[in-house]
C-alpha cells in the first residue's frame, strides 16, 4: 500500500463520493479540511490525518480519522476499515431530521408550519454546501 494518496482519489475510494468528479468539485470549494485548513484536490492524504468531510446529500460534517490509504476504489466493508468515525451521533440524527423534512417537503408545497421547522433545522446548521 502506498504512504499516500491524492485527496480526490481516497475520498472516492472510501466511498464518500459517488465519482471523483464529484469529490474534486467538494475539494475545490474548499468544503474539506485537515486540521482545520482547507485541502486541494491533489494534496496528499496520509494515515493519522483527521478530516472534516460535509455530508453531500445533507446538513452536517463528518468527522473522519485516516487509518490506511488506497487509491483503487474497493469493496463497502474494506472501505470503512481505512477510517474511523469520531462524528457525533447527534449529528446523524440531526442529518435523518433534516432528511425527513425534507422529503414531506417534497410533496407539495410545505405550508406555514412546514417552513417554520424547515427554517429551524437549517438555522441549526450553517454550514456552506
Amino acid at each position: 500500500m502506498p504512504d499516500t494518496a491524492r485527496a480526490d482519489k481516497w475520498l472516492w475510494a472510501t466511498r464518500f463520493f459517488k465519482n471523483r468528479a464529484l469529490a474534486a468539485e467538494i475539494l475545490a470549494g474548499g468544503k474539506i479540511k485537515r486540521n482545520g485548513h482547507s485541502l486541494k484536490r491533489s494534496s496528499a492524504i496520509q494515515a493519522g490525518d483527521i478530516l472534516e468531510i460535509p455530508f453531500p446529500e445533507g446538513p452536517g460534517v463528518r468527522q473522519i480519522a485516516v487509518t490506511c490509504v488506497i487509491e483503487k476504489r474497493v469493496g463497502a466493508p474494506e472501505a470503512r476499515s481505512c477510517y474511523e468515525d469520531h462524528t457525533p451521533g447527534e449529528i446523524y440524527e440531526a442529518l435523518k431530521a433534516w432528511q425527513i423534512v425534507k422529503a414531506e417537503a417534497a410533496k407539495g408545497r410545505p405550508t406555514k408550519k412546514d417552513r417554520r421547522a424547515i427554517d429551524q433545522i437549517r438555522a441549526d446548521f450553517e454550514w456552506g454546501i
